[in-house]
């Protein structure tokens, strides 16, 4: 019999990517959420072979029920607002899904356990954001910083982390943390920064206006690829250390105005790059690179993909 896995949130941009992966991987693939998910990542065949659940994350009656139908090996919760306007907008909602999600899903898994039903691995996928401003000279930041979130998408997902690894010291779950720094790819919603810059550039490319506006370009960040994270997940489902959080890192920062330069540069357009002060958020982080040794040492990954990777392949599916 092949292994389960049960993917909350399965529906979105990286619960995609990552049930593509399982199911080449060998494994019975089910993912839980809410609404239909559309096809921006899986073929149609990948969709038919995902068994997909209907799941309100915060609703004990539908996590119980996706338990009962996915009798899972692996969990990866990945459920949950990821978007960090759409949580400033609304807090309670956010902390709502964020929290109270990973602790109904959490719980019902506990009971499983204790009556031999259950024990699954479980990855609880949180953010980069949870580590908040640090200074220059402390980066790339280690699992060791401390831990000072600045926005309520930042927070909530630190209070998810706290649930997620008291539950393995009282309950026993094989649970395994994520701090998961920037990531795109094929699939990512536009509102986010390198899908809205490829946008942008293609569309000065057929003719719109050659102006640019970004936020903070000085902002740095650390990017991977989408592929990059799904294997650091699968490595760290595999071989992470139960009640330990991990970076999902490439250890390497780059400035929005220059991520900005390289996505005009691949596209072949030039244009006239502004901050807008309206695109800046007051609880932003200057910078915000993390190292990855943690990861590397305890599971042999390392990142395939390159940030012009992630650029040519927006690039390549913008334009199909």
């Amino acid at each position: 019999m092949s292994a389960r896995a049960l993917i909350t949130g399965g529906g979105g941009f990286v619960g995609q990517w990552i049930g593509r992966a399982l199911l080449a991987g060998g494994w019975e693939v089910y993912a839980a959420g809410v609404g239909a998910p559309g096809l921006r990542v899986l073929s149609a065949e990948d969709h038919r072979a995902i068994r997909w659940l209907t799941m309100d994350i915060r609703m004990r009656r539908d996590v119980a029920a996706a338990l009962e139908e996915s009798r899972p090996d692996a969990v990866v919760h990945l459920a949950g607002i990821s978007y960090l306007p759409s949580a400033a907008d609304a807090p309670a909602e956010a902390w709502s899904v964020n929290v109270v999600g990973a602790v109904t899903l959490l719980a019902e898994v506990a009971r499983r356990r204790q009556v031999g039903a259950l024990d699954p691995r479980i990855l609880v996928v949180g953010s980069a954001q949870q580590y908040g401003r640090h200074d220059a000279a402390e980066l790339p930041l280690r699992e060791t910083a401390e831990q000072r979130p600045l926005t309520v998408y930042a927070a909530s997902k630190a209070a998810q982390e706290v649930a997620a690894l008291q539950a393995f010291r009282a309950d026993g779950l094989r649970v395994v943390a994520t701090r998961s720094f920037n990531h795109s790819g094929v699939g990512h919603d536009e509102h986010f920064l390198l899908p809205a810059l490829v946008r942008r550039a293609l569309a000065i490319r057929r003719g719109a206006r050659d102006t640019i506006h970004i936020g903070n370009g000085d902002t740095i960040r650390d990017y991977l690829h989408v592929a990059d994270v799904v294997d650091a997940y699968l490595a760290l489902l595999d071989r992470g250390v139960a009640g330990e959080a991990y970076n999902v890192c490439s250890g390497e920062g780059v400035r929005v105005r220059d991520l900005t330069d390289r996505v005009l540069d691949r596209v072949g357009v030039s244009a006239d790059v502004q901050s807008d002060p309206s695109l800046q958020r007051a609880a932003d982080v200057p910078a915000l690179v993390g190292s990855p040794e943690k990861l590397i040492q305890a599971t042999g990954w390392r990142p395939r993909h390159s940030r012009d990777d992630i650029i040519d392949d927006l690039l390549h599916a913008a334009t199909l």
